[in-house]
């Protein structure tokens, strides 16, 4: 008996040092073999796959920006505050007058029970985020023109995670987690003073994990609305992911709601290439496959368009832990236009036909990467420029840097997120800073 004893000590002690080391070895994060610059452009290199059963965990403390400090803008511009005291603001919108619309929101309340959910909302708090939703739109204006708000004004309150705005005539639409809401609009007014009627609901039931509901309106008025999937790759069940990881179409005349491309994992900014009827967005794709995949990208986006997710990426790469489906559309699958570099969480982006920054920053897209929480070592946590060629594409050439030191350069700690960037009416760039509570205003130096 003392021998059997003996023996199943000595087993048991054999196995939790094995299960010890597997789970350091699994719980060991993927150190990237490739730069953020080989990860992007039109052809970013496409790293072996490092499917991960624990995520890689790297997130930044998120501290505050001291006084008189600031990130840094490309050669010859200057960067200044132009709002602050802001709590999370995420997408801006232009007013044909000049003011600016800012959606402060964070994630709706959130299921934290569970490992998931603990290490979640763990993750979250260190980054700055998942407190509670201000949920409004906060108005800001420059009536002298010395490049700062001198007023900041509640614009409409008791939202629901808001996050896109559109104006299209006298209308001014804003996307909640879960409807679009429109809004008589009247110019100058400092608080809205008409009552909301829906438009209709978007998808906002399950987890909700990708929560922001993007807007963009076309030349004709009609809406396009960036819906991210519920899950990383399906694995709740598709039946969940109805009407998501998709751009969806929606005519305000007859209240009409319908999906206009998908396979689109989180597509969140949205824009219109200057004169033209062309829709573009950044997306945020799929987590778990290692730091080095996959590549978040700039695409243009057409109707009936089918990006992949969640069985396929970048143009028809096999994602291996998704079922296959009853019939195979690998042959149908869209290639993205330009990768950003994997996990750099791109957000807002705005095309530059209308900055006054000089020749180097035309025909082109400024994005706010949000940057990573699961790559080693991190990556984003600024703002970049992609030149355009004048046939509405992106040219062969690398982003070029327009704003960043968001980040430490130890990189441990992060003092601001770029989360959406507009051009003002003075032909100068607006930066939210989610984190940092600030609209950093980027113009010529001098």
């Amino acid at each position: 008996m003392r021998k059997i004893l003996k023996y199943t000590g000595i087993a048991l002690l054999v196995l939790i040092v094995v299960g010890g080391i597997a789970l350091y070895v699994l719980s060991r994060p993927d150190v990237a073999r490739f730069s953020t610059a080989e990860l992007s452009g039109r052809v970013p290199v496409m790293a072996s796959q490092k499917s991960e059963s624990i995520p890689t965990m790297n997130v930044p403390e998120a501290t505050s920006w001291p006084a008189g400090q600031a990130p840094r803008a490309a050669a010859g511009l200057g960067v200044s505050r132009f709002a602050e005291g802001l709590d999370h603001p995420r997408s801006m919108l232009v007013l044909p007058n000049g003011d600016i619309l800012v959606a402060e929101a964070q994630s709706p309340p959130r299921d934290t029970s569970g490992i998931e959910g603990k290490v979640m909302g763990s993750l979250m708090s260190k980054a700055g985020a998942g407190g509670k939703s201000a949920n409004r739109i906060t108005l800001l204006r420059d009536a002298d023109g010395d490049g700062k708000a001198e007023v900041k004004t509640a614009y409409i309150t008791g939202l629901n995670s808001p996050y896109g705005m559109a104006l299209v005539g006298k209308t001014l639409y804003v996307a909640n987690t879960d409807a679009i809401l429109a809004f008589p609009y009247v110019e100058s007014e400092t608080r809205m003073s008409g009552k909301a009627t829906k438009l209709v609901d978007l998808p906002a039931k399950g987890t909700n994990r990708h929560w922001t509901k993007s807007l963009a309106a076309a030349p004709n008025g009609w809406l396009y609305v960036g819906v991210g999937a519920d899950s990383n790759i399906g694995e709740k069940g598709m039946g969940n992911e109805t009407r998501r990881a998709s751009v969806l179409e929606v005519r305000p005349e007859n209240k009409y709601i319908r999906t206009f491309a998908a396979g689109i994992r989180n597509p969140v900014g949205l824009a219109f290439y200057p004169g033209s009827d062309q829709l573009w967005t950044v997306v945020n794709e799929r987590d778990m496959l290692g730091s080095d995949l996959v590549p978040d990208y700039l695409t243009n986006v057409d109707e009936g368009d089918f990006y992949g997710w969640p069985w396929y990426y970048w143009g028809g790469f096999i994602d291996p832990r998704v079922p296959p489906e009853d019939e195979d559309r690998r042959q149908y699958v869209k290639r993205p236009d330009y990768g950003l570099g994997a996990h750099v969480a791109p957000l807002g982006f705005t095309f530059t036909d209308k900055l006054d920054l000089g020749e180097r920053w035309a025909n082109g897209a400024l994005i706010a990467l949000h940057g990573s929480w699961n790559r080693e070592p991190v990556a984003g946590y600024d703002v970049v420029f992609v030149k355009f060629g004048a046939n509405g594409r992106p040219i062969d050439a690398l982003p070029v840097t327009f704003l960043d030191q968001f980040l430490a350069k130890d990189g441990k700690t992060t003092r601001g997120r770029p989360a959406d960037v507009k051009v003002a009416k003075d032909g100068s760039a607006l930066i939210a800073d989610d984190t940092g509570g600030v609209i950093w205003r980027v113009s010529k130096a001098g």
